[in-house]
């Protein structure tokens, strides 16, 4: 493999493009995902065309129906995301959801949005608080369960 890799040198050198070659493998391979409001063919076809000419880009893929551009290739997510935003005029982020069996509380309020994909919910595990939000039980709720449970001796009983 090194032999391969000085001899690529060597070609790439008489070229001249040796250092776009270089800075293009210092780049990771990414696959970059970007929600972008797409309501026609013409929008859809504007998303495409500010990506496509982009160094670095192998693969763009688009889903018109979730409103996802996937753009896979050795390119830095921060300018996709910029020129997705300046070439089209639309409003444009990166992609905010995860399918909700990833998420412990996929129906609490900051996980559940009502304009995510079928079978997706927002990405919330940055906030960290909320998880343990949900797992305490406020002292209303505490009373109920204790009134009704077997652990209590002086417990009310259905039956």
């Amino acid at each position: 493999m090194g032999v391969l890799d000085r001899f690529s040198n060597i070609v790439d050198f008489h070229r001249g493009d040796s250092s776009k070659l270089k800075k293009m493998r210092k780049k990771q391979l990414q696959t970059v995902e970007i929600k972008v409001k797409m309501d026609c063919e013409g929008c859809e076809r504007k998303v495409r065309r500010s990506v496509e000419g982009m160094k670095g880009i192998t693969q763009i893929e688009i889903e018109p129906k979730k409103h996802k551009l996937t753009v896979s290739g050795y390119v830095d997510p921060e300018k996709v995301l910029h020129r997705v935003l300046h070439r089209t005029g639309k409003k444009a982020e990166f992609w905010p959801y995860v399918p909700y069996d990833v998420v412990d509380h996929p129906y609490a309020p900051g996980a559940y949005d009502k304009k995510a994909p079928a079978g997706f919910v927002r990405n919330d595990y940055d906030h960290h608080h909320q998880g343990t939000q949900l797992a305490r039980a406020t002292s209303t709720e505490v009373k109920y369960y204790t009134t009704f449970s077997d652990e209590n001796p002086n417990a009310c009983v259905l039956m």
